[in-house]
């Protein structure tokens, strides 16, 4: 048998990695991050344990590495679902919407990543991650920025702020005010993206 190339190993290095941070993200938001251990992720994947360490220092950059990930995909899903629009307003409130969404939907997970930023181990760049940024980042390009070295720093802490504030606990923001923020904040009419039922807060919305 010949030796696999050099192309077929890094597909298959690529497909293993990809299996560890969606196992990562199914059992943290199943078990929560204590509960989940690194065995667990490799059994839940189907690889080796050992291939855990050989990818990630550690089980918290392996969850941020999962979680930018998932958001990653999450966004690509959110700007280009049918129909699909290059309109740069429309594309920044699906942006807002998909993030939002990921705060609703995935509460514990998104909890534990935001936990995990703030603590000493702070803001890890990885591929996933930089992966997030660009789209996010194209976004911004396309909403019109004339500044984006200013503008996407400002759009990405914006948006984690909202996410904080709707998984904080004890004292949560309702999704839709912070929306109705954020879209005022950047001009965007209540239609755009996927607005929630109900209308905005307070019946009106100022254009």
């Amino acid at each position: 048998m010949s030796p696999r190339s050099a192309s077929v190993n890094e597909e298959l290095r690529r497909r293993s990695r990809e299996r560890l941070l969606h196992a990562t993200v199914e059992l943290v938001a199943e078990r929560g991050y204590e509960a989940t251990k690194l065995g667990d992720i490799a059994d839940r994947a189907g690889t080796a344990r050992g291939l855990v360490s050989y990818y990630f220092p550690g089980k918290r950059q392996l969850l941020q590495s999962a979680v930018h990930r998932l958001m990653h995909l999450t966004l690509e899903a959110g700007l280009e679902r049918e129909p699909r629009s290059d309109d740069g307003r429309e594309r920044l409130a699906r942006a807002i919407d998909a993030i939002l969404g990921l705060a609703r939907d995935q509460p514990r997970l998104m909890r534990t990543h935001m936990a995990g930023i703030l603590q000493a181990d702070g803001f890890i760049q990885c591929p996933e991650q930089q992966r997030l940024a660009a789209l996010l980042r194209d976004t911004v390009v396309r909403y019109g920025s004339t500044d984006v070295d200013t503008d996407y720093p400002l759009l990405r802490a914006l948006l984690m702020g909202a996410v904080v504030a709707v998984l904080l606990p004890g004292a949560p923001m309702p999704a839709s005010r912070l929306r109705a923020e954020l879209f005022q904040r950047y001009g965007l009419d209540w239609e755009l993206g996927v607005p929630p039922d109900g209308g905005p807060p307070g019946g009106t919305f100022p254009r």
